[in-house]
């Protein structure tokens, strides 16, 4: 029998990725604007921050994953990784987002020097805890619900940044969005170190390799690269996050510089006074708010809402039809969600609060299953080939997470460049854009990335551990483990 994991374990593990998401949903969607329009960096000069910073962070993910296959320690191989990394990565997500007084160069070096930072701690906390979810237990039904889990707190994670960062660096900054940055992120950071150390006292590893593994770093890279499924994970993470990237960088500037300001005002006020007051008394309405910035807001929060509903759904799918179908099912519904984002007027507010709730619902539905899928694919590794790796397996794939940050971030500072959009004056939150400027936006937040779901779509069609392959492997690796683990 497979232990049953505890609801406070699953709780537990669920807070590593909260936290993660505290510092990570700040990158994927503020920090684009935050280097533009708060610190006043080139949109080139970023552009090529993202993409060496995140190459960075890529590379290290493989040492990472080898380091943390060798770790061995009482409390285990993965856990101890995000107790150690727990208040680095608090304080370097804080100091991303601290805005020092210098010049253009000394401002550009802080931002590369902070930002690789950023990206080799991140690889020192996430790959453990990514392998963390593959070793809790090798029993699919309860991975699957303990990623479900996991996801939930992702999203609640994503409401905070989404939904109340912004109204919080307003808030805040009282005008000065440096300050509002620094208090918001150092609030985010402390609660992202809280959330690591829970992460490590709750938790436990109970699937391990086999004592008799001799570690081998030459087979482990071998092993890696002839499993067929674990390079279409690798492709899968890489066009996902280049998805990612290019429409969450995006899609404050939607809201800021393609909806109608009058529009969006209004939208705000009626729907605060359909609430009773209830948004200007937590800063998303009122005098000192800024529409397009409290709508943004107010759509993620009700967006993300909707994800949870998605994950809950995701669930009970992937138990009936399996991992795969369910994420084509999913991905198809959030690039046509995704592309219909072209076609509303700038007036439609309320077609856009649809939409980003259809989108986000479906999703959430795609959300858990990658991450499970990872697990699979560590355990299919080991029926395969009778060795188990599972912190290179998943390094190897976020390293394609990596990769697609990297290129969709640099993609998206490109395009900002290459459509002519122009950063406002220091201390001024918005300026007139020209049509093609707005236009770009406008591609960039629906068609081109839903281009690359598109992609991810065609190459999950190659993925081949079905339902019936899972609990194939799942039931002869038990047998496997038992003599052991007896």
């Amino acid at each position: 029998m497979t232990e049953k994991i505890s609801f406070r374990e699953k709780i537990g593990f669920s807070l590593g990725d909260a936290a993660a998401n505290f510092i990570f949903q700040t990158i994927m969607l503020l920090q684009l604007s935050f280097y533009t329009n708060t610190f006043g960096i080139s949109a080139a000069a970023i552009a090529i921050l993202f993409l060496v910073g995140r190459l960075v962070g890529a590379f290290a993910d493989p040492v990472m994953g080898v380091l943390a296959d060798r770790t061995n320690t009482r409390w285990g191989k993965f856990r101890p990784w995000i107790l150690w990394t727990a208040v680095p990565f608090g304080i370097i997500g804080f100091l991303a987002f601290y805005t020092p007084d210098l010049e253009q160069t000394g401002k550009i070096v802080w931002a590369f020097v902070t930002y690789i930072f950023l990206m080799l701690v991140y690889s020192a906390n996430n790959i453990p805890y990514a392998a963390l979810g593959g070793v809790i237990t090798g029993d699919q039904k309860q991975r699957n619900n303990l990623f479900s889990i996991r996801f939930v707190f992702v999203v609640l994670a994503t409401i905070a940044i989404q939904g109340f960062a912004i109204p919080m660096v307003n808030h805040f900054g009282e005008g000065d969005s440096a300050k509002g940055y620094m208090i918001t992120m150092g609030i985010f950071s402390a609660l992202a170190m809280i959330f690591f150390i829970l992460t490590f006292s709750w938790t436990r590893e109970r699937v391990k390799p086999s004592p008799e593994q001799k570690q081998s770093l030459k087979q482990d890279i071998s092993d890696l690269l002839h499993n067929s499924q674990w390079v279409i994970m690798f492709l899968v993470f890489l066009m996902i996050f280049i998805f990612l990237a290019i429409r969450n960088g995006m899609l404050l500037f939607y809201f800021q510089y393609y909806l109608d300001p009058s529009a969006l005002a209004g939208f705000m006020n009626k729907l605060n006074s359909s609430l009773g007051g209830f948004l200007a008394v937590i800063g998303l309405a009122g005098e000192n708010a800024v529409a397009s910035d409290s709508v943004f807001g107010i759509t993620n929060i009700f967006g993300q809402l909707a994800a949870i509903l998605g994950i809950v759904v995701s669930n009970l799918l992937v138990n009936r039809m399996g991992k795969r179908n369910v994420f084509v099912f999913g991905l198809g519904l959030a690039a046509f969600f995704a592309a219909m984002f072209y076609v509303v007027s700038p007036s439609a507010i309320l077609m856009v609060l649809i939409l980003q709730i259809l989108f986000n619902f479906s999703w959430g539905i795609t959300m858990q299953v990658p991450w499970a899928m990872m697990a699979d694919v560590a355990d299919f590794s080991e029926w395969k080939y009778r060795r188990r790796s599972t912190g290179i397996v998943f390094a190897g794939v976020v390293i394609g997470l990596k990769v697609g940050l990297a290129i969709g971030g640099a993609i998206s500072s490109l395009l900002l460049k290459w459509y002519g959009y122009v950063a406002p004056p220091a201390k001024v939150s918005w300026i007139d854009q020209t049509p093609k400027a707005v236009e770009g936006i406008r591609l960039s937040t629906s068609i081109y990335p839903a281009l690359a779901v598109i992609a991810v779509i065609i190459i999950l069609f190659f993925y081949k551990i079905s339902k019936s392959r899972e609990l194939q492997m799942q039931n002869e690796l038990a047998e496997r483990r038992k003599t052991y683990t007896n």
